[in-house]
């Protein structure tokens, strides 16, 4: 299986802007720039997309986790809090907040032990140290 986006941009870093757009047009010619990823402008940016994908792979799979260990999850919300270091030009963490509760009861230390499972194996945990390769063509 294979998922898509593709990223637009002109210009230059401080002045230039661009769109991106996902496979299911839920982002559909969104607009970035420099104002978006380092101020306060109208748009997305790479870090905040990074951060939504990583707070919504891990809590559906605190859900799946849930089940497997016959549990009935409730709700389930988590806040994923990424950490851009300006210097470094890095991101140097991403702190995930879970709050949660489950229908038919667990133990708090259960509920947290399930929580760190799924922190581990959740595919964008995962992704976040994979290899990439890339393939450029120069117009």
């Amino acid at each position: 299986m294979k998922r898509t986006a593709h990223a637009h941009w002109n210009g230059t870093l401080m002045e230039g802007k661009g769109e991106i757009t996902t496979q299911s047009t839920v982002l559909n010619n969104t607009q970035y720039s420099f104002k978006t990823r380092f101020a306060d402008g109208a748009g997305t940016n790479p870090e905040e997309l990074i951060a939504a994908a990583h707070a919504g792979c891990f809590t559906m799979a605190v859900g799946a986790a849930l089940s497997q260990a016959g549990f009935t999850p409730g709700d389930l919300s988590t806040d994923a809090i990424l950490d851009l270091d300006m210097k470094a030009l890095s991101i140097t963490g991403i702190q995930l907040e879970l709050k949660g509760s489950v229908i038919n009861g667990v133990s708090e230390a259960k509920f947290k032990e399930i929580a760190e499972g799924a922190k581990a194996n959740c595919i964008i945990s995962k992704a976040l140290s994979v290899p990439i390769t890339l393939n450029v063509q120069y117009q």
